[in-house]
């Protein structure tokens, strides 16, 4: 369910400003929608996992509150990012 450390490096190396960014928005919104992606697959065959339900609510939550937060300062940053993550909005 969770990602690997050779994914989630290389999610920050597509997704980073620069050498060692690990903390902007884009690499956060990037590492937590890979996060999102897997555990959708999980819940389409546990359907009653309900506590793993949970913490993909508040992951979603997460998201929606960091993308909210990058329109805020940047619409182009905002923009170019959910295209190039294809998240609908």
């Amino acid at each position: 369910m969770s990602i690997t450390a050779e994914r989630k490096t290389e999610v920050i190396q597509e997704h980073a400003a620069k050498n060692g960014d690990t903390g902007s928005p884009e690499v956060q919104v990037a590492i937590l929608t890979e996060r999102i992606n897997n555990l959708t697959e999980h819940m389409k065959d546990h359907k009653k996992d309900f506590h793993s339900r949970r913490g993909l609510i508040s992951m979603v939550g997460k998201r929606r509150r960091l993308l909210d937060y990058l329109k805020r300062k940047d619409v182009e940053r905002y923009t170019g990012l959910i295209a190039k993550l294809g998240i609908r909005r």
